[in-house]
């Protein structure tokens, strides 16, 4: 059995990949053992002596941050790394010194609590790694135990060496070399979803000199050593030989197996372990994420540094005034002025005699007294509201995908803040604003157009052109036969034609063409065939939708493909002269993949006949120039088809196929096998050299269509997202006249708009191209970018009313991009009213991305569903992934994740904006309350002549953070809304209000700043005034220290929880209690703490029940204080609101006047606060408005003059 199997693998070249045959070690065997190449495996003797000298890690993987050892240190560094926590360290170890206003632990324990908050979440989700890391250590594998048996152990336990049996649906605990399989001809199908994202399943084969290990048996004799290359990052790269029998054998990507890849289709295989836990490739990948930070967590960095210099400025004065008063305490008869301090009895502090001293101990002090500037708990409270943030995300409805069953998923806290104010949108198309579920709607063949479809972007062309037959009548044809069945009949197929269909195609002038046409398609691809067992249907696995839509043509037409193998093909194909089914059977020799460079595929098979068959498919711009002078017969009737198809948004391959003599076969696969089996660097060039030979003179047979559909809601979600002023750049690898026309569908363009398209298919050009001088094409085609984007500038700028569309394709686009023209094409770009890229590779993607972003200094977000756009979205400041249909790479390596793009309307324009004003309204409000309550030790230290005595009891200061003051500002970052959902979607140019900062600019961090140093202001001087030389107690005592601090203390609880209450639009019970509570708290902790031992409580001791609470001018006070400290705002914000009101204070009019569903009135307001809109079908409509009737003045009811968004350009 084994020679028969032998004999018939010699004859398989399936792969580009597949090794047959000896290897041709001759040239390159030199680099094996080299730099980067010397890795040896001791196949199935992993004990021998050389092996254990080697020292190759275990197979144990942790992926957690920390270390029982290492969390201690690391995390507190990473805590420290803060400015603000550093500065309340330093602080904390300055209270142990005599200079330290308040008692030790009063400091030290509200700093543990943040810090410790902070670590034990860290720890958290440290731990949820470790648990994850266990179980992945403790799954079960078979290892060969010796002497023909294979017993279990776990993955933590294999070494490099061992020789393990992997079963169905179980995961490749290592990276192994795959000796042999279940099938007879030592292939299996593995999955690689958990690498690359992609879903479709990848063929793996083994060597054939391996392919006889069978049984387990089989290995009690196998030895092999492997040479190989040293660990690396490159999935789809892999460098080395085996030694085995005495013969040196090629080693390629088709022989390796990576670990968290899970094996298919295959009831088991045996392979050898190469590479073992951080040494597998997938691990060697996972790097983590490029760090993103907010631009307002950035603009906070930059306020905590204001705050500590003007903390550094006030001690600086508190010190200098402390050492005037120092110096002056005794005065020429020697009394001393400030007795109470007694200067007299000091070492230096107070001491006359050495005021410079006193003065720089007394700045030390002060910088601990006035740290109260600085909000302790800002940080920690930050992250507890982004976490609930992205619970709300990721619980959203409205954002749940139920056909895919995929909710939205913010995979990162850290930018939910950053989604209001995205200012670009650079988005993907195949995948993203298209389905990428492919449907074959029309073929040419033959110089005759097939199939009657009519296509979303032909409705739109009609609409364009004011067609009432397809923008009406077809329509409700669609609605009455489609819509009321989503899908079509058969996924893949849509194409109608009674001349192709129900074996009608024989009867055509041309069916020996039509005839090969599908049989290409049937033969044609590397889809994989899966036979459902119960039912005998055949479903397929397929690289792209594309390829699964060909195949699924080519079934309904005739040609079923429904085997398989290592060697061949078979199909089940309607036979011409018989008119029945028939099984056919292609030997398979070679496959020459589809490659981006290539943009073609080929396979070389043998019929039954004995003929030497070549079929290939590709894009035009490749395969027309490959034709024989014979085989041109419909090239020019092709060539219109496939333009009509592109103006119908389709996607189009050309079809073509030769058939090769003997010889012709024989000197390329020669060729192609050295370069298959050689190991050199340039290993990829010779195996494209060796294709590029045999892919010449070809006949043409036609081209296909497919459709990719617009997702549901593309357009209307553009549309919105234009109206917010969110400017949309699609970056493409289709052909341009597609993208136009996808992009018309979209709404994205429209038919007023002016047209500025970059392109290099001009005469100069192509007739340079055609002599192959590159340093000429270079320069012509750089000076003809530069050119162009000259005229289109100028074209601008001599129209200020009209819009305009860039449009620029892939080789135009590299030039922009140089260093030295990007700055004049981003100049172009951004005054255009829409973008699109066509062409784009990913890395100009990424590229795109990166110069919008530094170019405009504004928030962009990359969105795409693809591998081709993971480097788009990691260089976006957010990267936002589709879960559609080519995998989750994408998702893998994205902030945020939707299964939708129309779901980015509700993600940005609602949960971006209440993200946005909530961080910003936190952030200034947790200043504002600070800057209160620091100020007000200030204003007392400086009432008491800077003496360094604190206003307040210990744990007074200690507690005002975390306790009083914390949870109702946790809720405002939660719950707040300024408006509701529907009144975000209803007024989308809301929006504007985060992408121009206004709610975070320093005119308004400043402004409550400033109320917050009023509001300190007024508590302190009419508490002093109020309570000074008043009998405070029935019996006549007055007011000591201890009632004036609690006194001023309950006042600015009162004072900053009201003005949360005054500042919430949007209460809740929560709310309620949080605020309310806080209140309540603190007079419950004053009894409390009040009623402990003195020597605990101090100042405190029965303050509340003895002095506060039997005292009416205690109460009276408290109420008209609170009253006179909140006047101002309240008059302020009632002033702004009637006379200058913001974008989200006029929608709160409507909604509060009850005029939501007055269309005059709010078009009213959408005209006087929105820039006009260019792109979307508002656009369209405003267009077809002004003129028919003309420009019309606004309505009768006003709202003040907009802050947001009002003052912005049209572009």
């Amino acid at each position: 059995m084994a020679g028969r199997r032998k004999r018939k693998l010699r004859l398989s070249k399936l792969y580009t990949f597949v090794t047959c045959g000896k290897a041709s070690f001759e040239d390159d065997h030199t680099r094996i053992g080299g730099p980067g190449f010397s890795r040896v495996v001791f196949a199935n003797d992993p004990d021998c002596f050389e092996a254990i000298n080697l020292n190759y890690g275990s197979n144990y993987v942790s992926t957690t941050k920390y270390t029982l050892a290492t969390f201690l240190p690391k995390s507190l560094f990473e805590q420290f790394r803060r400015v603000a926590n550093m500065y309340f360290l330093v602080s904390a170890c300055l209270s142990f010194t005599p200079l330290a206003p308040y008692t030790p632990v009063s400091a030290v324990v509200p700093l543990i609590v943040v810090i410790g908050a902070t670590m034990l979440k860290e720890a958290i989700e440290d731990w949820r790694r470790y648990q994850q890391d266990i179980e992945v250590n403790n799954r079960k594998v078979k290892i060969y135990n010796g002497d023909g048996n294979f017993g279990h152990t776990d993955w933590k336990n294999l070494r490099v060496g061992d020789i393990v049996k992997v079963g169905k649906d179980e995961f490749f605990p290592a990276d192994l070399i795959l000796l042999s399989s279940s099938y007879e001809d030592a292939i299996c199908y593995v999955e690689t979803m958990n690498l690359d994202g992609e879903t479709n399943l990848k063929l793996k084969q083994s060597l054939e000199a391996t392919s006889g290990l069978q049984t387990d048996s089989d290995f009690r004799s196998f030895k092999a050593i492997i040479k190989c290359e040293d660990p690396n990052a490159n999935l789809y790269s892999f460098v080395g030989n085996m030694e085995y029998e005495d013969q040196h054998h090629s080693l390629t990507p088709q022989q390796l197996l990576l670990r968290d890849s899970k094996l298919r289709n295959t009831d088991y295989i045996y392979g050898a372990v190469v590479f073992t836990g951080h040494d597998t490739k997938v691990m060697q990948n996972a790097t983590s994420p490029p760090s993103k930070r907010s631009k307002i967590e950035k603009k906070l960095d930059k306020i905590i540094y204001f705050l500590l210099f003007f903390l550094v400025i006030i001690s600086f004065i508190g010190s200098i005034s402390f050492g005037i008063s120092t110096k002056n305490d005794l005065d020429q008869d020697g009394k001393m002025k400030r007795w109470y301090l007694r200067p007299d009895d000091s070492d230096s502090l107070f001491d006359p005699n050495r005021a410079p001293i006193g003065a720089v101990f007394h700045f030390l002090t002060a910088m601990m007294l006035y740290g109260y500037f600085i909000p302790i708990s800002l940080y920690v409270s930050i992250e507890i509201v982004k976490i609930l943030q992205s619970t709300f995300i990721n619980q959203d409805i409205q954002m749940y995908h139920e056909e895919s069953d995929k909710p939205a998923h913010a995979r990162t806290s850290n930018l939910n803040e950053e989604l209001g104010q995205v200012d670009t949108i650079l988005s993907d198309k195949t995948g993203t604003l298209t389905c990428n579920s492919m449907e074959f709607i029309k073929c040419s063949i033959a110089g005759t157009a097939y199939g009657h479809g009519v296509t979303e972007v032909e409705r739109a062309m009609a609409r364009r052109k004011g067609s009432l037959l397809v923008d009406k009548q077809d329509t409700e044809q669609q609605y009455e036969g489609n819509h009321l069945h989503a899908k079509p009949a058969i996924k893949g197929f849509n194409f109608n034609d009674e001349r192709i269909l129900n074996s009608s195609w024989i009867n055509e002038p041309r069916s020996d063409v039509i005839h090969t046409f599908f049989q290409l398609l049937a033969i044609c691809h590397t889809v994989i065939p899966e036979v459902d067992e119960e039912t005998g249907k055949i479903s397929y696995e397929a690289e792209s939708p594309d390829e699964a839509a060909f195949v699924i043509a080519a079934k309904e037409v005739g040609f079923e493909f429904y085997q398989r193998r290592q060697t061949s093909i078979s199909l089940r194909q309607l036979d011409p002269l018989s008119g029945k089914q028939v099984d056919r059977s292609y030997k398979l020799l070679n496959i020459l993949e589809f490659s981006s460079s290539r943009k073609r595929m080929s396979v070389i098979v043998q019929d039954e006949e004995g003929r030497l068959l070549l079929f290939s498919k590709g894009a035009d711009s490749v395969m027309f120039e490959r034709l024989a002078k014979d085989g041109r017969e419909y090239e020019e009737k092709t060539k219109e088809h496939i333009n009509d198809y592109a103006d119908a948004g389709l996607r189009t391959l050309v079809l073509a196929y030769c058939e090769l003599d003997e010889e012709e076969y024989a000197n390329f696969n020669k060729i192609f096998t050295e370069a298959k089996n050689s190991v050199s660097a340039d290993r990829d060039e010779k195996i494209e050299e060796a294709a590029d030979m045999v892919e010449r003179n070809l006949i043409l047979l036609g081209a296909t269509a497919v459709e990719d559909k617009l997702q549901n809601g593309v357009p209307e979600c553009i549309d919105k997202l234009a109206q917010a002023g969110i400017k949309i750049w699609v970056l493409t690898g289709d052909k341009m006249e597609t993208a136009i026309n996808i992009g018309f569908a979209c709404s994205l363009l429209r038919q007023e708009m002016k047209q500025i398209i970059i392109s290099l298919d001009t005469p100069n050009i192509v007739q340079l191209e055609k002599d192959g001088n590159k340093e000429a094409i270079v320069k012509e085609s750089r000076d003809s970018v530069i050119h162009q984007i000259d005229k289109g500038k100028k074209l601008l700028s001599s129209s200020s009313t009209e819009s305009f569309a860039l449009i620029i394709d892939g080789k135009s686009l590299g030039y922009a991009l140089e260093d030295d023209v990007k700055d004049m094409f981003l100049q172009l770009a951004l005054d255009c009213a829409s973008v699109i890229c066509c062409r784009s590779s990913p890395k100009q993607k990424a590229l795109v991305t990166c110069l919008v972003k530094a170019g405009t200094g504004k928030v962009t977000l990359a969105i795409g569903d693809g591998a081709n756009d993971v480097g788009m979205l990691q260089e976006a400041d957010i990267g936002v992934g589709i879960s559609g249909a080519e995998g989750m790479q994408a998702v893998m390596s994205s902030d945020v994740a939707i299964a939708q793009f129309c779901f980015l309307e509700r993600l940005l324009l609602v949960h971006g904006h209440w993200c946005y004003r909530r961080i910003s309204s936190m952030i200034c409000y947790f200043f504002y309350k600070n800057i209160t309550f620091g100020l007000t030790l200030f204003l007392y230290e400086a009432y008491a002549s800077f003496s360094g005595q604190t206003a307040y009891n210990d744990w007074f200061l200690s507690l005002y953070n975390v306790v009083f003051t914390s949870l109702p500002v946790i809720t405002l970052g939660v719950f707040d809304q300024d408006v509701s959902a529907r009144f975000c979607l209803k007024f989308p140019m809301l929006y504007q209000e985060g992408v121009q900062n206004v709610l975070f600019s320093w005119f308004r961090i400043l402004g409550w700043m400033c109320n917050g140093i009023c509001n300190a202001i007024i508590i302190f001087f009419f508490c002093t005034t109020a309570l000074k030389h008043q009998a405070f107690k029935r019996s006549g005592e007055g007011v000591d220290f201890e009632i004036l601090s609690a006194t001023m203390y309950t006042c600015i609880v009162w004072v900053v929880n009201c003005q949360m209450a005054l500042y919430i639009t949007y209460f809740t019970l929560i709310q309620h209690i949080f605020i309310w509570g806080s209140i309540a708290v603190w007079y419950l902790f004053l009894i409390a703490y009040g009623a402990i031992n003195p020597t605990l409580s101090t100042t405190a001791f029965m303050v509340f029940i003895e002095g506060l609470a039997p005292a009416p001018s205690y109460w009276i006070v408290t109420l008209f204080v609170v009253i006179a400290t909140l006047i101002p705002y309240f008059a302020y914000s009632a002033i702004q609101m009637r006379f200058f009101p913001m974008y989200h204070n006029m929608i709160q009019w409507i909604r509060y006047e009850g005029w939501a569903e007055d269309p005059e009135y709010c078009h009213t307001v959408r005209q006087r606060s929105v820039r006009p809109t260019t792109v979307g079908v508002s656009a369209r409509l405003d267009v077809k408005l002004s003129v028919a009737s003309g420009p019309k003045p606004c309505g009768s009811r006003s709202l003040g003059a907009p802050v947001a968004g009002g003052n912005a350009d049209s572009r």
